[in-house]
């Protein structure tokens, strides 16, 4: 898995610390406390353009999910609504609007 097409197509890649290619990467190597104290699960717009990508069929916003799980489950919430300024929701794209939504109301 080393072919980075997940993170070639990702629409919130320039705001996610690590990429989603790298977390991969870090799942398979079960570095799990890297993992869940990264804000690139939480970042994700979980619009499925990796997924639509990836030549092997590997879910990644079903990854991202779980590790969304992971971090609530320790208490560990990385997305603050009042600490977003207005500047960075303007230049936010649709999408990450679009994800937010999906996330507080699934």
């Amino acid at each position: 898995m080393q072919c980075g097409m997940c993170s070639g197509g990702c629409p919130m890649i320039e705001y996610m610390d690590i990429p989603p290619r790298r977390i991969m990467i870090l799942t398979h190597f079960g570095l799990k406390d890297k993992v869940i104290s990264s804000k690139t699960a939480w970042i994700c717009a979980t619009c499925n353009a990796c997924s639509v990508r990836c030549p092997r069929g590997v879910e990644l916003t079903k990854v991202m999910e779980a590790i969304r799980q992971l971090t609530l489950r320790k208490n560990i919430n990385y997305v603050e609504p009042s600490a977003i300024s207005e500047e960075t929701i303007a230049d936010l794209p649709q999408i990450a609007l679009v994800s937010c939504f999906r996330k507080h109301t699934s």
